[in-house]
């Protein structure tokens, strides 16, 4: 299992662009227009920048992740005083497991998956996996709500490549190499981060990450969804309730275990 220990230190800086409340915001409708949940996984929770917010909320949360230091920032987050400034303290179990095969003590109520956390994922057999186990893990009734990359918006990021960050305290080159016949791409990112320390003030470490990726159709995601179990309730792009179009750049799906 690869260590994330560099890239999971620097997550947070990176990520805070993120739409995390529209992300919030989409489970919010969805909850309300099919039932609110007590309790929800987060698989792929990274360092807890959406479950946080829910057991913030109320909700009995777990987050989900195979890398040790996303859970570990995520746990230093929440133990640092998250919890005491909830105005309905919720809770949170933290879990280091694989998506394919993750198990809780009880079936719970709604299971999240977003930012494309799926389209790493590089085999179908994975992707159906994740589908089958999530189905076996909610209550009956229970939702799954998840969002992945387009294809199209993976062929853009090879269009567009090289991106280039560079900021005082931190810089990137994030190029990619995309593979149409996969609808396969492979991100190659180089950084650079200020040390803080006064042994390294004003120096750069340097560090490299790979990540892979894979987009899939989606007519193919919502045939392995059905095969799983689940009655598939809504596909929408982009946060909104809209059909996908073929400018979409993220795919929601929301499905339900039948009761």
């Amino acid at each position: 299992m690869r260590s994330y220990r560099q890239f999971a230190s620097v997550y947070d800086r990176l990520m805070e662009e993120m739409p995390y409340a529209e992300w919030m915001s989409f489970a919010r409708r969805c909850w309300d227009r099919y039932g609110m949940p007590a309790s929800v996984v987060d698989l792929g929770c990274g360092t807890g920048n959406i479950a946080i917010p829910l057991a913030k909320s109320g909700f009995s949360v777990f987050g989900i992740d195979l890398s040790a230091d996303m859970l570990a920032v995520a746990r230093g987050k929440w133990e640092s005083g998250s919890g005491a400034k909830a105005p309905e303290p919720g809770s949170i179990r933290w879990l280091q497991q694989d998506m394919r095969d993750w198990e809780l003590p009880s079936p719970v109520d709604s299971a999240l998956c977003f930012c494309d956390c799926l389209n790493y994922l590089t085999e179908p057999e994975d992707v159906t996996a994740a589908f089958r186990r999530t189905y076996e893990g909610l209550v009956p009734g229970g939702l799954f709500l998840f969002d992945v990359h387009a294809p199209k918006q993976l062929e853009r990021y090879a269009e567009e490549q090289p991106f280039v960050l560079d900021e005082k305290d931190i810089a990137y080159l994030w190029t990619c190499e995309y593979d149409p016949n996969r609808m396969e791409i492979d991100h190659e990112l180089t950084f650079f981060v200020r040390e803080e320390s006064a042994a390294g003030a004003g120096l750069y470490r340097r560090f490299e990450e790979a990540h892979t990726q894979r987009a899939y159709d989606p007519e193919w995601l919502a045939k392995q969804l059905a095969a799983a179990g689940f009655e598939v309730l809504r596909r929408c792009a982009d946060f909104t309730w809209s059909e996908p179009d073929a400018d979409a750049e993220r795919l929601f799906f929301v499905a339900r275990k039948p009761k």
